[in-house]
């Protein structure tokens, strides 16, 4: 009986499936971009790239998703993917933020990768919309040479597409590339394409079938240093006596053009702007408001090299490592601090306590390859969860500290390839009685009398072996 039962439930599910390939494919074939516009800013080794699509429906059945395809290549250095759709006429307009999650699609071409916006309004047969589209890569801009001297330029590569990889018919489509400087070596010319300052322009280009592809290479200056932060881990532990801790360990590294030769500081104090012009001076970190009890040292100690500034809206932490950074050079420090918790720690109606705390890395214009963030909760909490506005993994671990009996719940928060538009909030929701605030207090004191006790029976108690 079970088998004929299980023979249906397959068959059901085959069927859904093919339906569901079959809506997709159908949604491919009658939408159509009549006007795309794609910029590219090289101006740091972040790539920030800003796509703006006019979407049509030709077909006869409205769609609710429309999907972006990306190489292979980039797929791996995507860090962030956002859509905006355009409401309203004219000065009336809104942008209004879509869901965009990573997809797939069968007999992808060249092993393409998908995401699918999700439109908020079904785009029904005949209708147009605007989609504004943000995506940023990492790890895209490729030294060339790879090595340079003290006094050399950073000339890089950057291989991309004249024309946009698409899954739908484009009818007309621009390209911009903004260079950081006016000294671009070489550029592949695709007809029709020029270069004006630090702006070059292909196209546009007239009517291209889906999944056009024409690859091309820029070879330009880019004198901002790569600033990488191959690790980041974050420890931000919660005290119900008032305090939030955290504390940060970085490991930095240049990952620009590797540094060549014996390094002059002579020529780097006299001449910076010429003797390592990509080098890293400084940083600027991002600290919330109202902070005290700053540090910043590394193995060998404190490092006196930084300035805090702060206001009633946000912290600025600037700090000098002990040496400028090269291409290839690397630093390891720690960065602590402590916040009023009442500013971060709240409570809900059904009697839950949140933390509500920044995602992401505080400094500025920084990739992190690997962030790890730790939320040290206090001992007795229960049912932690965490809420992310983005995928990352999670796991709970235990910590003992002082005068803990059975240890600090800490939730654990991993993720990769991290630019600065991930410093948005999350929150983390647990449970928590009050009576485990008496916990160390009663310790200590019955610690205190048990000491006492100990005195005053030493001191009555007469051990001598003589009468």
């Amino acid at each position: 009986m079970e088998a004929p039962i299980r023979a249906r439930e397959a068959l059901g599910f085959i069927l859904f499936s093919l339906l569901f390939s079959i809506c997709r494919s159908s949604s491919l074939n009658h939408l159509l971009i009549s006007n795309a516009e794609r910029r590219i800013d090289l101006s740091s080794h972040i790539v920030k790239v800003y796509l703006t699509l006019k979407v049509e429906n030709a077909g006869s059945t409205p769609t609710s998703e429309v999907f972006l395809s990306f190489p292979p290549t980039q797929v791996d250095h995507l860090a962030t993917v956002e859509a905006l759709v355009t409401k309203g006429k004219r000065k009336k307009t809104t942008l209004v933020r879509l869901d965009v999650k990573p997809t797939e699609l069968p007999d992808a071409p060249n092993d393409a990768k998908y995401f699918a916006i999700y439109l908020e309004n079904p785009l029904k047969s005949g209708e147009s919309t605007t989609l504004e589209v943000l995506y940023l890569l990492t790890h895209s801009q490729e030294p060339f040479p790879a090595e340079i001297a003290q006094s050399e330029s950073q000339l890089v590569y950057y291989r991309d597409s004249a024309l946009i990889l698409s899954p739908y018919h484009i009818k007309q489509q621009t390209t911009f590339i903004k260079t950081p400087s006016t000294k671009v070596e070489s550029f592949t010319r695709v007809e029709p394409s020029n270069r004006a300052g630090t702006e070059i322009k292909y196209g546009p280009y007239e009517d291209h079938p889906p999944y056009s592809f024409s690859p091309i290479l820029i070879h330009f200056e880019n004198n901002s240093p790569f600033a990488v932060v191959e690790e980041l881990v974050r420890e931000v532990e919660i005290s119900h006596w008032g305090n939030l801790q955290v504390t940060e360990q970085y490991t930095l590294v240049h990952a620009g053009a590797r540094h060549k030769g014996v390094f002059s500081r002579v020529d780097f104090q006299s001449r910076p702007t010429l003797n390592g012009a990509s080098s890293l001076r400084y940083l600027l970190a991002r600290l919330p408001p109202r902070v005290h009890s700053v540090y910043y040292r590394d193995e060998i100690g404190n490092i006196s090299s930084s300035h805090l500034r702060t206001d009633s809206r946000k912290s600025e932490l600037e700090i000098e490592p002990r040496y400028p950074l090269f291409g290839g050079w690397k630093a390891t420090f720690v960065i602590g601090y402590g916040l009023p918790l009442q500013d971060f720690l709240f409570e809900t109606s059904d009697d839950r306590r949140y933390l509500n705390f920044t995602f992401g890395c505080p400094l500025l214009e920084t990739v992190v390859d690997k962030l790890t963030i730790k939320v040290v909760l206090p001992e007795g909490s229960k049912d932690p969860s965490a809420v992310v506005p983005f995928p990352v993994e999670q796991h709970l671990e235990t910590k003992y500290s002082y005068l803990d009996v059975v240890g600090r719940t800490v939730v654990v928060m991993e993720k990769k390839n991290l630019v600065p538009t991930h410093n948005s909030h999350f929150q983390v929701y647990y449970t928590f009685k009050p009576i485990f605030m008496l916990a160390e207090p009663l310790m200590l004191a019955s610690a205190f009398f048990l000491f006492f006790v100990a005195c005053v029976a030493y001191l009555h108690i007469d051990l001598s072996i003589r009468k």
